[in-house]
């Protein structure tokens, strides 16, 4: 899902990812690692991460980006994740049978995940431009 709208005079597009098979707490450092960087350098990132989950992460990012290319006619060069976030979705419940008749729970959840693209400003690169 894309979307296009005007928030303080910047252009977003969002891609959410619904049902991924992860939990939040293990998704969340993976996306504020990415959040303010190019799209280039995040999904370099992803593509040499160890974590299973990257894989849906880095899949979600190039939607983003080829939706953001293809729509609206975006420089890949200009973008910048502006959000990336995650929410709970569905929590599946099995039981393992144990000694003496017992059962354990195991907890399988799921996650939804939402990133965010901007385009990034002739003013930004140049503000980044003096620091470094």
């Amino acid at each position: 899902m894309v979307k296009l709208k005007k928030d303080n005079e910047v252009n977003l597009v969002r891609s959410v990812n619904k049902n991924v098979r992860s939990s939040t707490r293990k998704l969340k450092p993976i996306l504020k690692s990415l959040v303010g960087k190019k799209v280039d350098f995040a999904l370099r990132d992803l593509e040499f991460s160890n974590k299973r989950i990257c894989g849906d992460v880095k899949k979600t990012l190039a939607s983003a980006i080829a939706n953001a290319e293809n729509n609206y006619q975006y420089d890949i060069d200009k973008l910048i994740i502006k959000e990336a976030y995650c929410g709970k979705q569905i929590v599946m419940k099995r039981f393992r049978p144990r000694a003496k008749g017992r059962a354990a729970p195991i907890i399988k959840p799921y996650s939804n995940l939402t990133i965010i693209l901007s385009e990034s400003k002739q003013d930004q690169k140049e503000k980044h431009g003096t620091k470094g």
